[in-house]
């Protein structure tokens, strides 16, 4: 793999930087959503397998690169990955875990502690709040950060490749759009491809398999105005269903839309 994450340059001392302190935030046990949290920084999808099964689900975001595009990841049973921030402890950085068991959540702590397990690495995977600072930028509106709730995200019928046990539907992520918004932020977001690249769909949800934007498999509701279309990306989510399908032994991801805050630049991603 070759691993996006490399090496952190930063002009703030590394305590001052609003990535960390959201970091701390959450290991102190806050656990709000982080649409909008620490701009301008690098967020990630978790999803943390036994080795067993690693090798598999690496094989799957390989072969999926547009939900899974893998950002960052761990030693066995090493809860740091230095190369998205020093201090960063992948047990207690992020607001709310989901805790899994032969595909079903059985828990979902503030931190993880009390079920890690030396044979566990974690992935790190590319988050679509990354392009959210360069549609907003270009005055884009993002629904979700307006209304201050999570982003919708849908279970699809676009049926991702196989890898081992690791098999299931792509989940997707909705912005609403203008038409002409919506064809500026595919120009955008292609320039983003470690966190989703370019939309996979626009319009016709029911295309996908969408029956109902008003209930969305995970995040939240929001509106679509008559003058707007539907805009899905990839989602880093897609993970959480694969396990569910695989119904995997053991497995530990993120709740969705409570993300890993990394030291890392969005701008360090966007290929120019």
């Amino acid at each position: 793999m070759a691993n996006v994450a490399k090496a952190i340059h930063t002009e703030e001392p590394a305590s001052d930087l609003p990535s960390r302190q959201a970091r701390l935030a959450y290991r102190a046990g806050n656990d709000e959503q982080t649409a909008g949290v620490a701009p301008g920084f690098v967020q990630g999808n978790l999803a943390i397998l036994p080795e067993k099964q690693a090798a598999a689900f690496h094989r799957f975001c390989q072969l999926n690169p547009k939900p899974c595009p893998i950002i960052g990841m761990s030693d066995v049973g090493d809860p740091r990955i230095p190369a998205l921030g020093l201090d960063l402890d992948i047990r207690t950085d992020v607001p709310r875990y989901r805790v899994w068991r032969d595909g079903e959540v059985i828990d979902e702590p503030t931190d993880v502690m009390a079920h890690w397990r030396d044979d566990l690495i974690a992935f790190v995977i590319g988050c679509s709040f990354s392009f959210e600072e360069a549609l907003l930028a270009d005055d884009i509106p993002i629904r979700h950060i307006e209304t201050g709730v999570r982003v919708p995200m849908y279970r699809t019928n676009i049926v991702c490749s196989a890898a081992g046990p690791f098999a299931g539907p792509m989940v997707v992520s909705m912005r609403p759009l203008k038409p002409a918004d919506a064809i500026r932020a595919v120009q955008i977001t292609s320039r983003f491809p470690s966190v989703h690249g370019a939309p996979v769909h626009l319009g016709l949800p029911q295309s996908i398999g969408i029956a109902d934007l008003a209930k969305p498999d995970y995040g939240d509701a929001v509106p679509v105005h008559p003058d707007e279309i539907p805009v899905f990306w990839a989602c880093g989510v897609t993970p959480q269903a694969v396990i569910a399908a695989a119904k995997v032994p053991f497995a530990i991801t993120h709740a969705p839309g409570l993300m890993l805050v990394t030291d890392l630049k969005n701008k360090q991603l966007a290929v120019l």
